[in-house]
């Protein structure tokens, strides 16, 4: 955990150095002037009080210097709070937005994206609460600390120069039971802070489950069941919430009592001090009144430790995503893809046969070739392409393969325009190369049609959009990636035969000096093909050359268009 929260500390300051440390400098500053502001009235008002009760020193008490001197310290207070919050939070907030592209490399290893897109309420939730979560580390804790330890070393200083065993003693009770309060605070409520993270993710994950399948549950009379679900839940996070407030109330109490004492030991020391003529009644006010003060930075910092097991479960959940990612298949200089002896046995258990999705691959394709993979359901045709890809690491062997990119089974659109659904492919796509791959797909005419043009924005999962057009606009997506290696894992799976016919010419009409990998079982598909590669129970059965009677055997006994 400690390596965590290192790593996590060494992002944030890693471009903002300056920035984020002059925020804790305000804040401190923040401290120091509202202090000095608090001490200098009440020895200017007591000080003023003494002089009134004669003539002569009323007449010769200078007002306008401590005047001014609070004036100053006011400004500098209203100043160092302001910059303090816009340097703080926006530093911060910075470094969240700068962390998240970290996280979506994090996912994007192999292995990663697929265990989270298992449950992708979880993907969200890490992505946006876990993420927020982080910004505790250094808003809640690291500037409010930074505050308080300033707060005990004034007084430490200035109650010193008053009597070094008051400032001492007072700076080190200050520490002690600072220090000890928090700690108190932080134990109680870390389990409730995590427990009230997993009720408000599955909170999350169960409404939607209720609000996009209520049709669904309803049929299967289990409305009523995931409304329970939903309340037990709820009751789960209200508990929580519960004890997290307990705790609250808890340390403010202990801090209140801490103050108290330290407050009445002031006193007492400054009455003997005052009864020996050691100093006057004004200094005495300042000192009570510098005590008094101290306990103001550690307000925040001990509600901020009501948030430390929440962070500390995010920091564990993300700090292994925002390492340098691990890399996929080695790239093949010559830009062959090569699988030695490769294997991927589902459930990282090589050692059982009964898991193992691909066994002992070896296959070489050479740049420019056009390969079709055929074989049953569950052979390993989209294992094989998602190895060549890096979505997965081979169990055993060796992959190489050059940059490419994947057509899935699924045309994977997000809420968002047509332009940036297509920018997905290549960021610095201009409209005239967007237009471009709409045209080679085949879709210019529907969306020049749209009111918005590019700017259309499409609905959840590319609503608006019919299977056959979202299809295609995947396929422009695939034009405008700049790869020389096309993996297409059933391009036209879920089409009529007219546009998947269309589909597979445009594939073919694009595909011109490209590698092409495509894992099929449909004969139009295979037939852009000069070689087939026939699987079996994970294991390569047949490698069949266009020209071969093998080969147009193989094809034919594929299903029809």
């Amino acid at each position: 955990m400690k390596a965590s929260i290192h790593a996590v500390l060494r992002l944030f300051f890693a471009d903002r150095r300056r920035l984020l440390w002059g925020g804790v400098a305000l804040a401190a500053l923040t401290v120091f002037a509202g202090m000095g502001l608090l001490g200098l009235s009440g020895w200017f008002i007591t000080a003023t009080a003494l002089a009134g009760l004669a003539a002569g020193t009323a007449l010769a008490f200078d007002v306008f210097t401590p005047g001014a001197g609070i004036r100053l310290l006011a400004l500098v207070r209203t100043a160092a709070r302001y910059g303090e919050r816009v340097v703080t939070h926006d530093a911060a907030l910075a470094v969240i937005a700068a962390l998240r592209p970290r996280l979506f490399a994090g996912w994007a290893r192999p292995e990663a994206a697929r265990r989270l897109l298992a449950r992708p309420a979880r993907l969200l939730f890490r992505l946006t609460a876990d993420a927020d979560a982080l910004d505790v580390l250094y808003l809640r804790l690291l500037v409010p600390a930074g505050a308080a330890c300033a707060a005990i070393a004034l007084v430490g200083v200035m109650l010193g120069a008053i009597s070094l065993p008051l400032g001492l003693g007072m700076a080190g009770w200050l520490l002690a039971t600072g220090a000890g309060i928090l700690a108190w605070t932080a134990r109680r409520s870390r389990r409730a802070a995590c427990r009230r993270a997993y009720a408000i993710e599955a909170l999350r994950a169960q409404a939607i489950d209720l609000v996009s399948g209520q049709t669904e549950l309803a049929m299967a009379g289990r409305l009523a069941a995931q409304c329970r679900i939903l309340a037990r839940t709820e009751h789960r996070l209200a508990t929580a919430d519960d004890a997290i407030n307990r705790a609250d109330a808890q340390g403010g109490f202990l801090q209140a009592v801490a103050g108290t004492v330290a407050l009445a030991a002031t006193l007492a020391a400054c009455v003997l001090l005052v009864a020996g003529s050691a100093i006057g009644a004004p200094v005495a006010a300042l000192a009570l009144l510098l005590v008094l003060a101290s306990a103001e930075p550690l307000t925040p910092l001990r509600r901020g430790t009501l948030e430390l097991g929440r962070t500390l479960l995010a920091v564990r959940r993300l700090a292994p995503r925002l390492e340098a990612p691990e890399s996929g298949p080695a790239p093949a200089a010559s830009g062959d893809i090569l699988l030695e002896h490769a294997s991927l046995h589902h459930g990282d258990r090589p050692g059982l046969h009964a898991h193992a999705a691909l066994e002992g691959i070896t296959l070489a394709i050479r740049p420019g070739e056009r390969v079709a993979v055929v074989g049953p359901s569950g052979a390993g045709k989209s294992t094989l392409l998602a190895l060549v890809a890096g979505e997965r690491l081979p169990s055993t062997g060796r992959v190489l393969a050059p940059a490419s990119c994947l057509l899935t089974q699924r045309t994977e659109l997000f809420q968002d325009s047509v332009r940036d659904n297509l920018r997905l492919a290549r960021i610095d796509a201009g409209d005239d190369a967007l237009w471009a791959a709409l045209r080679a797909a085949g879709l210019e005419q529907t969306i020049a049609a749209l009111p918005a043009g590019l700017d259309t924005r499409l609905g959840e999962g590319g609503l608006g959009l019919s299977a056959g057009q979202a299809r295609r606009l995947a396929l422009a997506r695939l034009f405008l990636r700049p790869t020389q290696l096309w993996l297409l894992d059933e391009p036209t799976e879920g089409l009529d035969a007219p546009t998947a016919r269309d589909v597979v010419a445009r594939l073919a009409g694009q595909a011109h000096g490209r590698t092409l990998l495509i894992a099929t079982h449909i004969r139009r598909e295979a037939a852009l093909a000069d070689r087939i590669v026939v699987l079996a129970a994970g294991t390569v059965a047949a490698d069949l050359r266009r020209g071969t009677p093998a080969f147009e055997h193989r094809l034919h006994t594929l299903r029809p268009d």
